[in-house]
């Protein structure tokens, strides 16, 4: 089943989440490889594409999961969490309805 995982970035965390990015995009890679990941990517702080100073206010990962509790282990262990840059991370069943799989 798919699951969305939502992380909220804590005040003034840019620095603590490009530092721990490297290590978060090798997560969200694996998922990838392993054909689990619908999409992922950040929030930005402003309506930009590039933030710059602005930073982001969090992240959306939907990725396939065998069950809740193993999305929410999965999410529990992101580099993002143990750097303090998530200050908070929901865990939700999602299912696809557009596009079309």
């Amino acid at each position: 089943m798919l699951y969305a995982i939502v992380g909220e970035d804590v005040p003034n965390s840019l620095q603590q989440r490009l530092a721990a990015r490297p290590a978060h995009l090798a997560r969200l890679t694996e998922l990838e490889a392993a054909g689990r990941m619908l999409l992922a990517g950040p929030f930005p702080a402003i309506d930009s594409a590039d933030p710059g100073p602005a930073g982001f206010s969090g992240s959306l990962i939907v990725a396939e999961f065998d069950s809740l509790a193993a999305a929410q282990a999965w999410a529990d262990a992101d580099p993002y969490v143990a750097a303090g840059v998530y200050g908070r991370v929901t865990v939700r069943p999602f299912k696809q309805v557009l596009p079309g799989s």
